[in-house]
């Protein structure tokens, strides 16, 4: 039977697993851009942020392959794989001796990246059913994106006591060895609640998936521009703005702190604003969080603060939580379950895909018009995809001001 508190326990052990998956991400994340200068002598922004495009590819590869891999494997078997290609990735990093290890280190994250949180997600949508579905997200991502926060912390803080070398990696050991046994020895799989809910599903079947999802369905589309937007800009966060901060004078306790309290915002509003796509219109949740990103963003570049800094993050951190478990959501409520991983798997492919455009486009834009200019042009493009989700989605729930209520069908 499907519903949040009738499937709790093994609800709450996905949420922990997807803490490790966060946390493989965040340990690092604060820290990269300045190991790449500081050990390897890495000096443009292109080939410092060149780690964020491997991880970008790969993990959007992986995402869609959860889609085609779901006929075939089961729910479980793909997230324990997950966690066996990311074995290699703490020991990578800890003992590079060239950044083409860095650039292999993230090629294998972003796979298990994208076998991992898939999965996590898919199968929570399946345990949870239509009722708590936004709530569920909502803890799922604050789960994730918490961990991601506190790992960025706690790397920055060791690289600061011991250097960027070995140490700040140690903890990925953890992470790998505790998602494993976890997933590999407690988690269940949830084919029996695709299957129970298959038979009650009044949404059609989707005949061109990837068409549909790409852009054709005004809904499905509009979620899949702003996620690859809202992952651009996140990609930004990652590669440019420890850069912009280090330019600015600013200790490395201090960039792993605003790089620690923008996913960790990111992460705890979304308990309120995943309930919040419970209950109000998902297309100006998803508006608003895109502004609010963009004005974030606007702030982080103008005022040169330490305090301004912050503001910027926590704001950023509430713009991306606004979007991010509803994006999710929106995808549930448009795809038919027995479709549900393939069009996740689509959407979260061009998501990710986000990272590869923003590394290129912010890499090429600083080296070309520096820092300041090309984060200018990342909060137009950010501003820009929220206003079309708001043209073009359909609102079927309550709305905050005046909006056209249509079918979500193409």
């Amino acid at each position: 039977m499907q519903g949040l508190k009738e499937n709790k326990i093994q609800f709450i052990l996905l949420v922990i697993v997807n803490a490790f998956v966060g946390a493989m991400v965040g340990m690092e994340r604060s820290i990269l851009p300045e190991f790449g200068k500081t050990l390897f002598s890495l000096s443009t922004a292109t080939a410092i942020t060149s780690f964020i495009i491997a991880f970008g590819i790969s993990k959007s590869v992986s995402n869609y392959a959860v889609g085609a891999f779901s006929k075939r494997f089961t729910r479980k078997q793909l997230l324990v794989f997950g966690w066996l290609i990311a074995a290699p990735v703490p020991f990578l990093l800890m003992y590079a001796n060239h950044w083409n290890w860095i650039i292999l280190a993230n090629i294998f994250l972003g796979i298990s990246q994208g076998l991992t949180w898939s999965t996590t997600v898919v199968m929570k949508i399946d345990l949870v059913g239509n009722k708590n579905r936004g709530l569920a997200m909502g803890i799922n991502e604050f789960a994730g994106y918490l961990s991601v926060g506190l790992a960025a912390y706690l790397s920055a803080r060791i690289a600061s006591n011991y250097g960027y070398a070995i140490y700040p990696f140690i903890p990925g050991l953890f992470f790998v060895l505790a998602g494993l046994v976890l997933s590999l020895f407690f988690v269940k799989d949830t084919a029996a609640f695709v299957q129970a809910e298959s038979k009650e599903s009044p949404i059609p079947l989707i005949k061109n998936i990837w068409s549909q999802t790409t852009w054709n369905h005004r809904n499905l589309g509009s979620v899949t521009l702003n996620g690859l937007v809202n992952n651009l800009n996140d990609g930004v966060m990652w590669g440019l703005v420890p850069l912009l901060l280090i330019q600015r004078q600013f200790t490395v306790s201090e960039i792993g702190m605003i790089a620690g309290i923008y996913p960790a915002v990111w992460g705890i509003s979304q308990l309120f604003t995943g309930k919040m796509g419970d209950h109000f219109c998902k297309k100006q949740l998803i508006t608003m969080g895109m502004l609010l990103q963009a004005i974030a963003i606007i702030l982080l570049v103008f005022f040169t603060s330490f305090s301004a800094a912050i503001t910027a993050a926590v704001l950023l951190g509430l713009g991306t939580g606004l979007v991010y478990p509803n994006f999710l959501t929106v995808v549930a409520e448009n795809a038919h379950p027995t479709q549900r991983a393939e069009v996740m798997g689509v959407f979260r492919f061009w998501r990710d895909m986000g990272y590869v455009v923003g590394a290129l486009l912010s890499g090429v834009l600083a080296d070309w018009l520096g820092l300041e200019t090309a984060l200018y042009a990342i909060a137009a493009i950010t501003a820009g995809a929220g206003l079309i989700a708001n043209v073009r989605m359909c609102c079927t729930l309550k709305v905050f001001w005046r909006s056209q209520e249509c079918s979500p069908a193409v």
